[in-house]
Parts: structure tokens; sequence; C-alpha cells
């Protein structure tokens, strides 16, 4: 399963590379949502992808018995999503902003209005 996340994390990381070098802002928002999409799978693929019990610590011990999720990831990676679902609305109003002040989505164009 592992050999099969990492081509499709780096298709990912490809797409979001292609969409993050065009001229258009949107494109590079739809970029950034794809980079942190790869990052996410990145991190839960380089954890390790056994399936395993909740990691609960019964009474009287010190740590789970056999095999057990770890909750390090999963929390890492929610984190993640909360993190880049806040900066996407952020980037999602500058660009609806953007576009009312100057008309266009085009970075060149927006980039000769600093003059």
């Amino acid at each position: 399963m592992e050999p099969l996340l990492a081509l499709v994390i780096g298709g990912l990381y490809a797409a979001a590379l292609f969409m993050m070098l065009r001229r258009s802002i949107v494109k590079l928002v739809i970029g950034l949502m794809l980079l942190s999409n790869a990052a996410n799978l990145l991190i839960f693929t380089a954890a390790g992808l056994t399936r395993g019990v909740p990691p609960l610590v019964p009474e009287g011990l010190t740590r789970p018995d056999g095999l057990s999720a770890d909750p390090l990831p999963q929390a890492l990676v929610l984190t993640a999503i909360v993190i880049s679902f806040g900066v996407l609305a952020f980037a999602v109003v500058l660009i609806h902003r953007a576009y009312e002040a100057v008309g266009t989505d085009d970075l060149r164009r927006l980039r000769d209005t600093d003059t």
C-alpha cells in the first residue's frame, strides 16, 4: 500500500507545483490546496499504515497492549487541515477583493498595478 500512496503523493506534489506556476491566482490557490493535501498524506504514510486498536491504556499499565494506532500523526494532520482551511478561506476573500479592485486574476497584471 505504501508504494501506491507514494505515487499518489508524488502526483499530488507534481500537480500542485504545476498549478502554482500558472499565471492565474485562482490556480495558485488550487495548487496550495493540493500541496497541503499531499503533505497530509505524506505524514500519514510516513507514520505507517498499520491497522490497530485505539491507543487506550488499560488501568494499571503504562502503555497499550499489542498493536495500536499512533495518535500523533492523526493529531498533526487534523491540525494541518484546520489551518489549511483557514488559509484557504483567507485566500479566497483576498482573491475576491483583488479581482474587484483590479478586474483580473492574472498575476502579471496584478504586479503592474503596483506602479
